[in-house]
C-alpha cells in the first residue's frame, strides 16, 4: 500500500458523508450531467454497443498477452530515444521518479492528472525530497490547495463549490490583489489559468499519466479538455510518462476504437478537446518537445491479477461511467471510499491492489442494480467481480461475526425446504398482522429487530401476507388450468 487507506473505516466514512451537506448538493452534479450527456452520446451512435463489445475483446487480448506487447513497446519506444523503467511496486516507482528529477536538478514539476500516481502516493515523495510537484488540471489544482485527494477520476474536485474555490485561492494566492472579483466562475478559471502559466514556464520535469500506450509503435495517449497535458510534456525538457501496464493496446487502430467509448462514456463528448499522441522525445526538426522521454511502467499488483477471476478488471479505461450511475456513490461521493479509487471499480480494484483486509468493507457498499456494469464501456462484470470479493472476505473471516451468523442461519434453513417454507410463513404472517395494526394493509416499520442497518434511515414496509413461494405455487396451478380449459378438443384427446 503506497497511501494510506481509510477504507476500513467506509461506514463511518458514509456515515459523514450522508450528513455532510455541502457535499450532498455538490453530488446533485453527478446525478444529473454525467448520467443525461452520456445517454445522450451514446444514443447518437447507432454502433456503440457495438463498439463496447470490440473495446472489450481488444482488452482481453491485450490481457492474454501482455508480456509480447509489453516487449514490442518498450522495443519501440528505445527506438525513438527514449528510456523506459520497470517498476514492481509504488516504492521503486516513486524512487524511480525522483532519481530522474535529481539527476536533472529538478527543483519543480508540472503534473497532468494522473491516477496512477495519486495511487503511488508521488506528490508527497517528491515533497520529501525536496521538488515541489505542482497539479496543472484545475481539479486536481483546486483539491491540492485544500491538501484533498480526488473524490472521482475525472473530476477530482466534484464535492467542491465554487465558494469553496474562492476561500481556497485567496488563501493560496496571496500575492495578488486582495479586492479582485472571484464571484463568477469565469473569474476562477482566469486566475488560475494565470498562476499555472508561470508555473509551467518554470518546470524542470513534466509528469503525465497515460490512457493508453501503443505498442505498435511506442506511443503513450493522453485526453484532456484543458490542454494542461500538453503544456505539462511540451515545455519542460524532461517528459517522465508514469502507466500502469494494462495501459497497452496493439496498434493505433486499436486506440482510436477505444477513445471512441472512452469519452462518450465519461463526459458524453464525442471526443475530449485535446487528444494527445506522444512518441519519444524531441527530434531535431522538432520545433518543440522535450529533450529527454521516460516511461515509467508500473505494476504494484496488476500482475498478481493476470490468471484470476478478476482479470476482468483490467480492462478498465477509468471513464469513471460506473461511479457517475452508482446510487452508492451518488449518496457518499468519492472520499468515503477511503483511498484512490472510488465507486464500483474501486469496490473491486482497492481490495486487489491493497487487500480484502483492507479494502474488503467496499465491495459490499452495493445494492447491485447491476448499472455499473450496464454503462461500462469495455463491459466489465462489476457486480459480480464483487461477490467474489464477498466470498474471499467470508472464507477469511472478516465479515462481520453478524453477517456470517446470520448466513449460517439462513443456510441451515435453506438445506431444509419444508422447515424453510414453515418458517418462512410463520414470519410473514406475523409480520403481515403487526403491520395492519400499525396502519392497515400498507403498514411500515420504523424498527425491527436485527433490522436496525436498514430501518435507522428509512421505513421498513410491512408484507402483505403469505409468501412467495406460495404466491408462485398459486399462480403457476391458476395458469395451469386456464391452459388445460382452453387447450383445443384434439390436444385433450391426445
Amino acid at each position: 500500500m503506497s497511501v494510506h487507506s481509510t477504507s476500513p473505516q467506509f461506514k463511518d466514512n458514509a456515515h459523514a458523508a450522508l450528513h455532510d451537506v455541502q457535499l450532498q448538493r455538490a453530488l446533485s452534479n453527478v446525478r444529473v450531467g454525467f448520467i443525461e450527456k452520456r445517454a445522450k452520446a451514446a444514443g447518437k451512435l447507432p454502433e456503440f454497443e457495438a463498439l463496447r463489445d470490440s473495446a472489450r475483446d481488444i482488452k482481453d487480448h491485450v490481457l492474454a498477452h501482455l508480456d509480447l506487447y509489453l516487449e514490442a513497446y518498450i522495443a519501440k519506444v528505445e527506438a525513438s530515444g527514449g528510456i523506459v523503467h520497470f517498476a514492481r511496486d509504488a516504492a521503486e516507482a516513486r524512487a524511480i521518479v525522483t532519481d530522474i528529477c535529481r539527476e536533472k536538478g529538478a527543483r519543480t514539476v508540472t503534473k497532468g492528472k494522473s491516477m496512477i500516481s495519486e495511487e503511488i502516493g508521488l506528490n508527497d515523495h517528491l515533497a520529501a525530497a525536496g521538488i515541489e510537484p505542482v497539479e496543472t488540471d484545475l481539479g486536481e489544482y483546486i483539491i491540492q490547495l485544500r491538501h484533498e485527494t480526488p473524490s472521482h477520476i475525472i473530476a477530482p474536485a466534484v464535492h467542491v463549490n465554487a465558494s469553496q474555490v474562492e476561500e481556497d485561492f485567496r488563501r493560496a494566492h496571496t500575492h495578488l490583489d486582495a479586492a479582485r472579483d472571484l464571484s463568477e466562475p469565469v473569474n476562477l478559471l482566469t486566475e488560475a489559468r494565470g498562476v499555472l502559466r508561470e508555473r509551467f514556464l518554470a518546470a524542470d520535469v513534466g509528469i503525465t499519466g497515460a490512457n493508453f500506450l501503443v505498442a505498435e509503435t511506442g506511443t503513450s495517449i493522453i485526453v484532456t479538455n484543458e490542454g494542461n497535458g500538453d503544456l505539462t510534456q511540451i515545455l519542460p525538457k524532461t517528459h517522465v510518462v508514469l502507466a500502469s501496464i494494462e495501459k497497452l493496446v496493439p496498434t493505433l487502430e486499436d486506440a482510436s476504437q477505444l477513445l471512441r467509448v472512452l469519452a462518450r462514456s465519461a463526459t458524453g463528448q464525442e471526443l475530449s478537446v485535446y487528444t494527445t499522441f506522444t512518441t519519444g522525445p524531441r527530434r531535431p526538426e522538432d520545433p518543440d518537445g522535450p529533450e529527454s522521454y521516460h516511461v515509467v511502467l508500473i505494476d504494484n499488483g496488476r500482475s498478481s491479477m493476470l490468471g484470476t477471476e478478476f482479470e476482468e478488471m483490467l480492462r478498465c479505461i477509468r471513464c469513471g461511467a460506473c461511479m457517475n450511475h452508482c446510487p452508492v456513490y451518488h449518496a457518499v461521493g468519492g472520499h468515503a471510499y477511503g483511498w484512490v479509487y472510488p465507486g464500483p471499480m474501486g469496490a473491486v480494484l482497492t481490495p486487489s491492489l491493497i487487500g480484502v483486509d483492507k479494502g474488503g468493507h467496499l465491495p459490499n457498499a452495493s445494492t447491485f442494480c447491476g448499472r455499473c456494469e450496464s454503462v461500462c464501456p469495455v463491459r466489465i462484470p462489476l457486480p459480480k467481480l464483487m461477490r467474489h470479493w464477498r466470498e474471499r472476505e467470508f472464507e477469511r473471516h472478516l465479515s462481520p461475526a453478524t453477517v456470517r451468523s446470520g448466513i449460517a442461519a439462513w443456510a441451515f434453513f435453506a438445506r431444509r425446504p419444508a422447515l424453510y417454507r414453515l418458517a418462512t410463513r410463520v414470519s410473514m404472517n406475523l409480520l403481515a398482522f403487526a403491520g395492519r395494526r400499525k396502519g392497515g394493509t400498507k403498514g411500515r416499520f420504523a424498527w425491527l429487530p436485527f433490522a436496525g442497518g436498514w430501518t435507522e434511515h428509512r421505513d421498513f414496509p410491512a408484507p402483505q401476507g403469505g409468501t412467495f413461494q406460495e404466491r408462485f405455487a398459486r399462480e403457476r396451478a391458476g395458469r395451469s388450468g386456464e391452459t388445460g380449459a382452453t387447450a383445443p378438443a384434439s390436444s385433450r384427446a391426445a
